[in-house]
């Protein structure tokens, strides 16, 4: 899309109040950026005026500039609210780097070198990212899981205590509160989870009933009174069914098995944080190998050499002088 058919969609009274703002309040009796700091301006094509909708100094901001800072997709309203962020990010950076200027020596040949380092990192990040991408998958089989994670338990211990269980909360006013604690504190057979998962869906505010899953024990009294018990674990340890209330809601916790902190966590636990750590293992081993692997094309082939004078700073004998053709 063009930035001028981009520009209609947004609001221009709004924009026009804000470049006026921005123009008049940035000022011109101080001095500018130096040369080597400005913005280098895009060629355009002959006959196309620019529009400059903000100024720091004598350093502009062109309508131009913003093309593609905007979805096409994204609301006029939308629009409006992300350009004005941008243009204000833009207006302060330009007032830091101009206060900068002015305060500190700047080297300029340093500066730029570090401005080429940082764009060949991109570079390199963004090929290394799609290669990697495009070559592993996050599917990792639960032999390689089970194999991490048994050498490495010790680096899974527990920092809080989990629990799998079943509970629910419901208002105070909810009917068969009692024949729902029965249900809790019995065995959980198939009829009696029916029953409770029929009671739970007419009645209950929240609730879980799937207790082959593990539970920080934290998230599931959250809100609760139970948050204030001074010793959890021993509080685990005593009590396999829990009953609590305040003046809105009853609280029921059925623990079936639980885990408490600096234990080792079951590997149903961290199996996605496995699953992450494999993965991501997997991606860098993938990038040292693509990094070697160009190397030591290039190598082969002699696309890079080594000079004397570049290893050895005392040596007096100039570098040989390159042959066309020769790879830089």
């Amino acid at each position: 899309m063009c930035y001028n058919t981009w520009f209609k969609r947004l609001n221009f009274s709004f924009f026009l109040v804000v470049f006026t703002t921005i123009i008049l309040v940035s000022g011109c009796d101080q001095p500018g950026l130096p040369d080597f700091l400005r913005f280098k301006n895009q060629d355009t094509d002959e006959g196309v005026v620019l529009q400059p909708v903000a100024r720091v100094y004598d350093n502009y901001l062109y309508l131009q500039d913003l093309e593609g800072i905007v979805d096409e997709n994204t609301s006029p309203s939308d629009s409006a609210d992300i350009m004005n962020r941008y243009i204000d990010s833009w207006i302060k950076k330009q007032l830091l780097i101009a206060e900068a200027a002015s305060q500190m020596e700047i080297d300029e040949a340093e500066l730029e070198r570090k401005v080429l380092d940082y764009r060949y990192a991109l570079i390199v990040y963004e090929f290394e990212k799609n290669y990697v991408n495009q070559r592993v998958t996050d599917k990792v089989s639960e032999d390689a899981i089970e194999e991490y994670y048994q050498a490495n338990k010790q680096n899974f211990e527990l920092k809080n205590n989990i629990i799998k269980g079943i509970f629910a909360k419901v208002p105070q006013e909810a009917p068969r509160t009692g024949r729902l604690r029965a249900l809790f504190q019995g065995e959980l057979t198939e009829g009696v989870r029916e029953e409770i998962k029929s009671y739970c869906l007419s009645f209950a505010t929240s609730y879980s009933l799937d207790d082959s899953t593990w539970y920080n024990f934290e998230d599931v009294i959250s809100n609760t009174p139970l948050v204030s018990i001074p010793n959890k674990v021993q509080f685990l340890q005593k009590n396999e069914f829990i009953e609590t209330s305040d003046d809105l809601y009853v609280y029921f916790v059925k623990v079936v098995d639980y885990k408490i902190t600096d234990q080792i966590s079951p590997l149903e636990f961290v199996r996605d944080d496995i699953t992450k750590i494999i993965t991501n293992q997997r991606k860098v081993s993938l990038t040292q190998e693509l990094e070697e692997e160009i190397y030591q094309d290039a190598k082969d082939n002699k696309h890079f050499e080594l000079f004397q004078s570049a290893t050895n700073p005392t040596s007096t004998q100039p570098p040989p002088t390159a042959q066309a053709g020769t790879p830089q």
